[in-house]
């Protein structure tokens, strides 16, 4: 048994970042995992390598569709899936290997096997009972379900079993229009697989900008993606080969049937707190299994803490890795600190889509008086040259301050463009702040700077 002053359970973003910045801070850290491998979901089986499926399917995409245009003359090359899912899990491994290596670097103890809180101030891994003055609680999440579907990572698969098919679908159904299917969805299709993406809802990505949902399922359409809106899946019918996706049609209730070869469920994701012993402690829980915090990161226990997927908030890598560091801070006896309205989001299909802060909706039913200022990327040089002039930059500030409020981009790198309007806000710049900024040209942030232009006195390429 050995005594720690933090234990995290739980290696991905979230854990692993606490735990080195405990270790930073100078407390004696050791971080349990059960996988055979540290990074947790969004390193093994989620945001890397759904990234390098994207990259590689883009490329071939370019191959297919581009390099004829450019003079680059010769036959598009075939997919030897097998080696392109070999690609995918040695970045997995590069990026893993990397974490156990900080481990090291840091004197962080990883503790294999998974983790219970038999009382405050212990933690039992295996057989063996660790003592720890703090436990901060990093467990992630997990794939949730429907009622009547049954996922068996083969036919019926969650992310985790879309992520290393046997071979790539004919027919492929996606059910949810969320981030996670419309990346994996992409992905396939340009591999070659018909899909189509049942949604109940009447709009994909929810929660986004109104436009930016139109204007992205338009694009999606166009690279060959069909939409079934406002339909309740009532059950998928799944043999060894084949599925069948039966479904309700809201407006109608008429039942409609679909057949496919695999059928991905990407309907969102459930806290991961099974075999924690949260109940008999008495860890307080919401309506929805979330760990229930206060503003330090503390549970209603004493020196548990909770941070990522498994308490309230997006569950989005970044955001825990704030939350990570922040608790991290608190335990050292300094001050913590995650800015909630500057927490980023990004789908990384073709184009990318971003956004953060507000949204027009959102500012609405507020009643708050805002502006817009928007920039297509057709009159961005750069976007043009490489078949990217697709989507736009929209900037959201305030009428009176021009402070800015949110913004939401559909275009070329929209993931890294975004975070010059994250700074922005954090230092809670106006429009003309980030106008009055010299931009490199050309460059795709251009048009970040001409939404902003486009706040004021108007864009000047537009």
């Amino acid at each position: 048994m050995a005594n720690y002053d933090v234990i995290v359970i739980g290696a991905g973003p979230g854990g692993y970042v606490a735990a080195i910045r405990c270790a930073q801070l100078g407390l004696k850290t050791a971080c349990v995992e059960g996988r055979e491998t540290l990074g947790g979901t969004c390193l093994n089986v989620g945001c890397i390598p759904s990234k390098a499926l994207l990259h590689a399917s883009h490329q071939l995409h370019e191959a297919e569709h581009n390099f004829a245009k450019m003079g680059l003359k010769g036959k598009a090359p075939s997919v030897d899936w097998k080696q392109m899912l070999a690609y995918k899990d040695d970045v997995i491994g590069q990026n893993t290997k990397g974490i156990e290596f900080l481990f090291k670097k840091n004197k962080i103890d990883w503790l294999k096997g998974w983790g219970s809180i038999p009382e405050a101030g212990k933690v039992k891994v295996g057989d063996e009972v660790h003592e720890a003055k703090n436990i901060i609680i990093a467990s992630g999440s997990e794939p949730s379900s429907l009622p009547n579907v049954e996922v068996d990572e083969k036919v019926v698969v969650t992310s985790t079993g879309a992520l290393e098919l046997g071979k790539v679908p004919k027919k492929l159904v996606v059910i949810g229009a969320g981030v996670i299917g419309l990346e994996l969805g992409s992905v396939y299709a340009r591999l070659g697989s018909e899909v189509t993406v049942v949604e109940f809802l009447d709009a994909i990505t929810p929660g986004m900008d109104g436009e930016v949902q139109k204007n992205f399922q338009r694009i999606l359409k166009k690279q060959g993606l069909s939409f079934i809106m406002g339909a309740a899946v009532q059950s998928v019918e799944a043999s060894k080969t084949k599925a069948k996706v039966n479904y309700k049609l809201r407006k109608d209730d008429s039942e409609h049937q679909l057949d496919a070869d695999c059928v991905l469920v990407a309907t969102g994701r459930k806290p991961y707190t099974d075999g924690l012993g949260l109940e008999a402690l008495g860890v307080e829980m919401t309506e929805r299994g979330q760990i229930r915090t206060n503003a330090h990161w503390q549970t209603n226990v004493k020196g548990i803490y909770a941070i990522g997927d498994a308490i309230e908030g997006p569950m989005l890598a970044h955001k825990a890795e704030d939350e990570g560091m922040a608790a991290a801070e608190v335990i050292a006896g300094k001050h913590g600190h995650v800015n909630y309205g500057v927490i980023p989001g990004v789908i990384y299909t073709h184009p990318e889509v971003s956004n953060v802060g507000e949204t027009e909706e959102s500012l609405k039913a507020a009643g708050r008086a805002y502006k817009v200022g928007k920039f297509s990327f057709m009159g961005n040089g750069r976007a043009k040259a490489v078949f990217a002039g697709e989507g736009f930059v929209k900037l959201l500030a305030d009428k009176e301050t021009d402070r800015i409020l949110g913004a939401h981009i559909i275009g070329p790198a929209a993931g890294d463009l975004i975070h010059e309007i994250c700074v922005a806000m954090e230092f809670g710049a106006s429009a003309e702040d980030l106008a009055l900024t010299c931009h490199a040209h050309p460059t795709y942030s251009e048009a970040v700077r001409e939404a902003a232009l486009a706040c004021g006195d108007g864009a000047i390429h537009a």
